[in-house]
């Protein structure tokens, strides 16, 4: 992957998400890739993070898909016109037939004021010019530190590999945060 030459699903999705006026952001393993600029293993999924109060934009951005809700590990429709509340953060979309694109997995991420903040212990904020990061590619994606934080909950050995990965990418200020953060948690 090169400046000029991220993933073509990347670039795809890219160009599908210029409807979603709201902040987004490439998160998961995809956005640790982005920040290496490379790919380090293969990817299952594409994640994109979104803030919990956009999820209406979200959904005006993508007309004809079909949405759902990942409750207690299966997904159920997400009704037009319901806001999802906590602890609800996932949702699936899928394009409609006749409409092109692939599934997508949305993470509804929390925000208050000018500061990222992490779903499962709000104490835990990064300000938002921290928490999200254009990189090499155009593509915006979540800072690998926020990335890690959130894959630290139940470690696969994918995530340990992430780890491993992403690691270099952390300054000082990263890793003080990182690790503070999973002291806390």
């Amino acid at each position: 992957m090169t400046h000029s030459d991220p993933p073509s699903a990347l670039r795809e999705i890219t160009d599908l998400l210029r409807a979603l006026e709201s902040p987004w952001a490439m998160a998961g393993g995809w956005a640790l890739d982005l920040a290496l600029n490379c790919i380090t293993r293969p990817h299952a999924d594409v994640d994109i993070a979104v803030f919990r109060s956009d999820q209406s934009a979200l959904r005006a951005a993508l007309p004809g898909w079909r949405f759902e809700i990942a409750v207690d590990r299966t997904l159920e429709p997400w009704a037009p016109g319901v806001w999802l509340q906590p602890p609800v953060h996932e949702v699936h979309a899928r394009p409609s037939e006749g409409i092109p694109g692939r599934a997508l997995e949305f993470l509804l991420n929390e925000q208050a004021d000018a500061d990222w903040v992490y779903r499962r212990d709000p104490a835990i904020r990064l300000p938002l010019a921290r928490a999200i990061r254009a990189t090499r590619s155009g593509i915006r994606a979540l800072a690998p530190e926020v990335v890690l934080l959130y894959k630290s909950k139940a470690p696969r050995a994918v995530d340990e590999q992430d780890f491993c990965a992403a690691r270099p990418l952390l300054d000082t200020q990263a890793r003080a945060w990182l690790r503070a953060a999973l002291l806390r948690v």
